[in-house]
């Protein structure tokens, strides 16, 4: 199956155990697919390896059977004994020519970044996607770089051709402004995985991103 990239999708979801309503990760991941998500990151900050890896093996199960994207954050390891189809870095991991070296051809590699010089860096070093923020304040993530605003998205928009996904405090109520200033997939988490009805907020969220259509 031929991965899904940030261009050919709408919505992102992450993952967040902390913020689920202690609902387990299966209920939350089953509702995000059975609403149409096409991309699922596992991001779990707090746990031991051994579950991780337990959760990613069941993650993985989840999305293949709905031709979803699995991507695992930051941990190259679990990524390659689950088989995900992708893993996403921050700036100060391991470095994305080394990534690559461990994980092939066939995973692809989401690097974050925050400036237009990562950018085109994440480019030079051939990231199959860019996040791009965090564009608003959050919550879901310790030792978070800054806001960016929509200066830096703006410049991505016009200036990057390789897909990229908008991260970083977005909601419904301000994801039509992410999508007017280019962002045609966005990420979300706690806006997902918290919702009371995951199925009811994921179809608010699309039709508040599509709304200027």
């Amino acid at each position: 199956m031929p991965v899904i990239l940030p261009n050919e999708t709408d919505i992102y979801a992450l993952t967040d155990s902390r913020l689920s309503l202690g609902r387990p990760l299966e209920t939350v991941v089953s509702a995000l697919l059975g609403a149409g998500v096409r991309i699922i990151q596992y991001r779990e900050k707090k746990l031991k390896g051994g579950e991780m890896l337990e959760q990613c093996r069941l993650m993985r199960r989840l999305t293949r059977e709905a031709g979803a994207c699995f991507i695992v954050d930051d941990h190259i390891d679990l990524a390659m004994l689950a088989e995900a189809d992708g893993v996403h870095i921050g700036q100060e991991d391991i470095p994305l020519p080394d990534v690559r070296a461990l994980v092939g051809g066939k995973m692809c590699i989401g690097l974050s970044t925050h400036c237009p010089e990562q950018a085109k860096e994440a480019v030079r070093l051939g990231a199959d996607y860019l996040g791009v923020g965090p564009i608003f304040a959050t919550q879901t993530k310790e030792d978070v770089t800054a806001p960016v605003g929509y200066a830096y998205l703006d410049w991505v928009a016009a200036n990057i051709s390789t897909p990229f996904v908008a991260i970083g405090g977005i909601k419904e109520h301000n994801i039509a402004e992410v999508a007017a200033h280019g962002a045609k997939c966005c990420a979300l988490v706690s806006e997902l995985v918290g919702a009371e009805d995951i199925a009811g907020k994921v179809a608010a969220v699309r039709r508040a991103m599509h709304q200027a259509d």
